[in-house]
């Protein structure tokens, strides 16, 4: 009863409400739209296809030891021996990271699994060498790999920084060695063999045969005539350019295996898309590791 002498109504039971679902808010979906296009693409490009892995660099963004936090994400959710597509694109950097992130992909696909580095435009110098790690390489008419000659930052006499090719340099070194020898009196052969500095000279026969090293163990690796494929890929009077092209038909003369993919292809059109979509993603100092479940830019 209440005051006034009427019977209270009896409180009627609270009924539970289901749990509301977690959602990305409209700003959320809005700021991100262009990662989940991405990553809508390279779900539609799997239903033919392996697991897709992306790394792609801009222009001033060299292959770097950083890159391995993009690396161990993007094969985090891949099963062992899983096969695997890499979309590569760089123009080169590290060695010794490129052999790292290579080793990487190669683990998780298994040493006898399935691997596959899928070149849209290029992947030069140690782009390259990761390129030899895999057992095919996908390759369309605007794909190109580059000669492998380490390029070294050093300081000239001024202080001004000076991008060296090693091989250049060592076959000039080569060349002033054996005409001083052949000459021994003449002095401008003498001033021109002086000028080369004993321990930068040291350092840079270092660097050749790493990179030498590398490339033989990936491709004998793969059964390939690593001897061969090699010395063609360090053959400075046939690749006069550090950014010369190497393109899928030079490639498989060479001996490597290559996939060719015509451009008119639906799904090169696909993989082509997905590149253009990445690189508007970054600048030139930057990359971006991307998958199905992963996006990270560095």
């Amino acid at each position: 009863m209440n005051d006034s002498g009427e019977a209270a109504e009896e409180p009627q039971p609270i009924t539970p409400q289901p749990p509301r679902a977690i959602e990305k808010t409209p700003m959320y979906t809005a700021m991100n739209a262009a990662r989940y296009q991405r990553q809508t693409l390279i779900r539609d490009i799997e239903r033919d296809q392996p697991k897709l892995i992306c790394y792609v660099a801009g222009n001033k963004a060299a292959v770097d030891r950083i890159d391995t936090l993009g690396f161990v994400d993007m094969l985090h959710n891949i099963n062992p021996g899983d096969p695997i597509d890499l979309l590569l694109h760089t123009p080169g950097g590290d060695i010794d990271a490129a052999e790292k992130l290579i080793t990487l992909v190669r683990s998780a696909a298994g040493e006898d699994g399935q691997l596959r580095v899928i070149v849209p435009d290029y992947a030069k110098s140690a782009g390259t060498l990761m390129a030899l790690g895999a057992n095919t390489i996908v390759m369309s008419d605007s794909s190109e790999l580059g000669p492998i000659d380490p390029q070294v930052s050093s300081k000239d006499g001024n202080g001004s920084d000076v991008v060296y090719s090693v091989l250049t340099y060592l076959n000039a070194y080569d060349a002033a060695k054996k005409a001083l020898r052949e000459a021994p009196g003449d002095l401008a052969d003498r001033i021109t063999f002086e000028k080369f500095d004993p321990t930068i000279v040291r350092k840079f026969q270092s660097v050749r045969d790493r990179a030498r090293s590398f490339a033989e163990n990936l491709l004998k690796r793969r059964g390939k005539n690593f001897s061969k494929i090699t010395t063609e890929l360090m053959d400075v009077a046939k690749y006069q350019s550090h950014a010369q092209m190497i393109g899928w038909e030079a490639a498989t003369e060479i001996g490597l295996t290559v996939e060719y993919i015509p451009a008119t292809d639906v799904v090169w059109r696909k993989y082509w898309a997905l590149y253009c979509h990445l690189r508007l993603a970054i600048e030139s100092e930057q990359r971006i590791f991307e998958s199905n479940y992963v996006s990270l830019l560095l």
